[in-house]
């Protein structure tokens, strides 16, 4: 054997060598292969200081920071020996192997074949692109297909040791062995321990979950306890089947100790158009009587629901959103997956273009609440007592349609655009409640809803110019046009508030002009801008006030954001008539070292004509407003940032007459080093035309302090100042680090108990990066 010396220590030595087609270095653990075929034409190269050269057999002994490079795997060790006549290779001292998808394998040495597909492997650490980590004694690699990692470490918290190395990592499994296998991408641990800083806290036999790499994988889910105290005690048991690539199913059972076992299932599906999403849940009680005297007191019980949505064309798209159950209670009582007091069930299509916007809907409610007999008063014939009976007064909206858009090309030299809708839905029952303004005789009814059908048809054209003359004052006169046909059938004879006439028109035209004149102020200080704005709006009479429905313009916010609306009633159903004028001003202040403060403040004025709020309709709730005098409340705004981590907000609607509040918002953000903090006064009038007999004043604060390293603190409380008493509060502590979160929570409600008793929760959440979370509620009673 002839030996030849290429190069001596003081020089890099490069080379090539022919590799074996299907030769590969991987990472030897998590995510081994890419999938990728190897480049039969590729050739391996090797770098060292020193290196030598059998020509015959084609060995290689190099040594002096080698790297070997091959189809874009890198290893790099002090001493490699490569035999590809035996085909064997060896690496020890430093040893890293990285792959192309930057997955790195450390170890003291390796030994194997030219492939690395048997390879053996001491003192290794396997590093992962998801930021995982397996430490070991020993590693042996079979076949190119399972890898066995023995005295091993698991960890997703890689930075732990390596900022901290003298202290364990957040959390850990330490296991005898833990196996990878390739083609099922998945690890398995044996006589495995759970570890929290370093201290044992579980022992498991046995142990697998899908490696990091893994976004789905068919197998067991975390299970998360639940409990409730018509229910009992139970755990949820989820299995995740990964069916293929864009549909998967979840069948989860859930033995609880009370009513026996509930069954879920949901099943999800995605294509390039669109996805969709299937849920159902049942169960046969063991002990319907636990739910006495509510709905839910029967054997079976059950919930089901879907949405979906598709896309036609960039521009179109349809979907829905439907759901049921047995009874309102179930979804609360068995924690459903679920949110809000009922579920909205709903059609759509929807078109949207530059300059335009369709949607059409139809709409059905399923409440989710238990009905009760709540009448207290006993209201004027034909009104009988009744309860709640929330599922009957509900509508079913068929449909609701909505067509907006502006004109591409100017109109008169401004900017036309149109807006439509159409309405058309049926009540079973009235929702109606009875008020009464004296202690023995005087009652009022308002009405949230009648029953019957109702339709209506409504059209607005807009038109707007702008013109800003050489002094900087800017003039908008605008135009409008408002129409709608009604259409009553089956109403309720009972609410003779209601128009005769099954059909009914309405038209409302309008003109008005707005201007605005902002004056610049520039100082040392800062820069300041003041702007007056005027409006005047002109326009007959509303007409049938208190003779139609009213099912979208229930809710009339009068503040800063509406003062200069031309038209201030929040649907359709109401709009605003007579001439009113609405003037105000707007001031902003920017400094370059003290922050930015805005203010305004402003004004509405009816000057002629009937005030469409002063005159009530069938819900009986504009009284109100604020705009029922001729005079309006005065509005304000208040704004102030420091740009130094302190910002305040504030809104107010003070009375005309005495300057007295009748609504106020404040808010304030502060966030100082670790600290940050939120305070939030709301004070309310008393409005007898939406339920609200008494003042409402309350303050709300809530602060996250930032504890040591991932530790934070947090808590929150609502206080009543009218009835000096806490409504609710909660605090609690939680830990954020790189693969653990943990949160700790207690909070107490006494909203519904009128101080009387309190309901107090505790909430526990634990999620484990790359191992699923845990979550837990428990009512502790009052």
């Amino acid at each position: 054997m002839r030996t030849l010396l290429l190069g001596a220590t003081a020089m890099t030595l490069v080379f090539c060598l022919t590799a074996p087609a299907n030769a590969q270095f991987s990472s030897l653990g998590i995510n081994e292969a890419t999938g990728a075929t190897a480049d039969p034409n590729s050739r391996m190269l090797l770098e060292a200081d020193q290196a030598d050269y059998n020509s015959k057999t084609g060995a290689v002994q190099a040594s002096g920071n080698v790297q070997v490079y091959y189809d874009g795997n890198t290893l790099v060790a002090q001493h490699v020996k490569v035999d590809q006549k035996a085909d064997r290779l060896s690496a020890e001292g430093g040893v890293r192997v990285t792959s192309p998808d930057g997955n790195v394998v450390q170890a003291r040495s390796l030994e194997g074949d030219t492939k690395l597909e048997n390879a053996t492997l001491y003192g290794v650490r396997a590093d992962t692109e998801q930021r995982t980590r397996i430490a070991a004694e020993e590693a042996q690699r079979t076949g190119g297909e399972t890898t066995v990692f023995r005295k091993a470490v698991y960890t997703a918290c890689p930075t732990c040791t390596d900022l901290r190395p003298n202290k364990a990592p957040t959390w850990q499994i330490k296991a005898k062995e833990i196996d990878h296998v390739k083609s099922e991408q998945m690890l398995y641990y044996k006589d495995a321990t759970l570890e929290f800083w370093g201290v044992p806290l579980m022992w498991m036999p046995y142990l697998s979950q899908p490696d990091p790499t893994v976004k789905r994988k068919t197998g067991f889910l975390i299970p998360t306890i639940i409990s409730g105290s018509g229910i009992g005690t139970g755990v949820r048991l989820p299995y995740f089947w990964a069916l293929a690539p864009n549909y998967d199913v979840t069948a989860t059972v859930v033995p609880l100790s009370k009513q026996g076992a509930l069954l879920e299932a949901e099943g999800r599906y995605r294509s390039l158009s669109g996805d969709m999403s299937i849920y159902g849940s049942g169960i046969y009680q063991a002990d319907p009587g636990a739910f006495s005297g509510t709905d839910g007191d029967r054997t079976f019980r059950g919930l089901i629901k879907s949405d979906g949505k598709y896309w036609i064309n960039p521009e179109w798209s349809w979907g829905w959103d439907l759901g049921w159950s047995t009874d309102p209670t179930f979804t609360s009582d068995y924690q459903q997956p679920v949110s809000g007091t009922e579920i909205i069930n709903q059609l759509f299509l929807n078109g949207l273009g530059d300059r335009n916007y369709f949607d059409f809907r139809g709409y059905a409610f399923r409440v989710l609440q238990q009905n009760q007999d709540m009448a207290t008063i006993d209201p004027p014939a034909p009104f009988t007592p009744y309860g709640t009976y929330q599922q009957e007064k509900q509508p079913v909206v068929h449909p609701v349609m909505d067509y907006n858009g502006v004109f591409s090309d100017p109109v008169w030299g401004g900017e036309a655009s149109w807006q439509s809708n159409i309405t058309s839905l049926t009540r079973d029952m009235t929702d109606a409640f009875t008020v009464a303004t004296n202690d023995d005789t005087d009652y009022v009814t308002r009405f949230r809803g009648v029953s019957g059908t109702y339709t209506r048809i409504s059209g607005n054209f807009q038109w707007r110019r702008q013109f800003i003359d050489s002094y900087g004052q800017t003039i908008t006169p605008f135009t409008y046009l408002d129409t709608s046909l009604y259409s009553l059938e089956n109403v309720d004879g009972a609410v003779t508030q209601l128009a005769n006439n099954s059909v009914a028109g309405r038209i409302m035209p309008a003109v008005g002009i707005e201007y605005r004149y902002p004056w610049l102020i520039t100082s040392k200080f800062g820069n300041q801008v003041i702007e007056p704005i005027a409006q005047i709006i002109a326009r007959p009479n509303e007409t049938y006030i208190g003779k139609l429905p009213n099912e979208d313009s229930q809710s009339i916010v009068y503040d800063d954001t509406t003062l200069f609306e031309w038209d201030k009633f929040s649907g359709f159903d109401r709009i605003e008539g007579g001439t009113r004028a609405n003037v105000g001003v707007q001031y902003t202040l920017q400094t370059p070292s003290y922050g930015a403060l805005t203010a305004m403040l402003g004004q509405s004025y009816n000057i002629a004509g009937v005030n469409s709020f002063a005159v009530p309709d069938i819900l009986d709730s504009t009284d109100d407003s604020g705009l029922q005098q001729n005079a309006s409340d005065v509005v304000a705004r208040v704004a102030f940032d420091t740009q130094l981590g302190l910002r305040l907000g504030s809104r107010f609607r003070f009375d005309a007459d005495d300057f007295s509040m009748n609504r106020v918002e404040v808010a304030a953000n502060a966030t100082q080093g670790p600290l940050t903090t939120q305070l939030t006064y709301a004070f309310l009038g008393r409005q007898p035309g939406l339920g609200i007999d008494d003042d409402r004043e309350e303050i709300h604060g809530a602060a996250n302090l930032r504890l040591i390293d991932e530790w934070r603190t947090f808590g929150a409380v609502r206080y009543d100042i009218l009835n000096k008493q806490v409504v609710g509060d909660g605090f609690g502590i939680g830990y954020d680090g790189e693969s653990l979160s943990v949160s700790l929570a207690l909070t107490e409600d006494r909203s519904g108990s009128s101080g009387l008793a309190v309901d107090r929760t505790a909430f526990l959440r634990i999620g484990l990066r790359t191992l699923g979370d845990l979550s837990y509620s428990s009512g502790l009673g009052q």
